[in-house]
């Protein structure tokens, strides 16, 4: 659970820059790839990741309201997360104190801590952003190391990638 706003701005700032390092990746062709035929594609997961940015705190009191996306260019997906991120450090940081991490607000159908609900949101975009790697590789496209190296990074350090 996030116990301190400082704690959250922390982690949110390497979390979404390592977010946005992905995002900035895409290629417009490469939103269409998808694991299975029907699955969720690239595009789609990173809608996904953007939606999630409004709609879980939108049940907190933030005053963020919940926005769908079906954003058709990397461009936009990019330029839309850049928005949206900011806004909820700047809704966090204006309307809520460390006290407020302890109020309960309803969140699918449990009561869940706002400490927690912004630790889910992290750990929400953290898993996305995994199955977002894959899809990458298969579009063929570079992926960029989060916690870190990614194996083409591995030279770039002096060292032979791990296995």
């Amino acid at each position: 659970m996030i116990t301190s706003i400082k704690s959250f701005l922390k982690s949110w700032e390497y979390e979404s820059s390592s977010t946005l390092k992905l995002l900035e990746v895409l290629t417009d062709e490469s939103l269409s790839t998808e694991v299975y035929p029907g699955g969720r594609t690239l595009g789609r997961l990173a809608n996904h990741i953007l939606e999630s940015l409004t709609e879980l705190p939108s049940k907190l009191g933030l005053g963020i309201s919940e926005r769908h996306f079906d954003l058709k260019t990397a461009a936009e997906i990019v330029q839309h997360y850049k928005e949206d991120s900011e806004n909820l450090v700047k809704a966090i940081q204006q309307h809520w104190t460390d006290a407020n991490l302890l109020e309960k607000n309803n969140m699918y159908g449990e009561e869940w801590p706002n400490g927690v609900s912004l630790n889910v949101l992290i750990m929400h975009q953290c898993h996305h952003r995994g199955q977002m790697t894959v899809l990458m590789r298969q579009a063929g496209l570079k992926v960029p190391g989060v916690y870190g190296p990614a194996k083409e990074e591995w030279a770039a350090i002096g060292m032979a990638p791990m296995e």
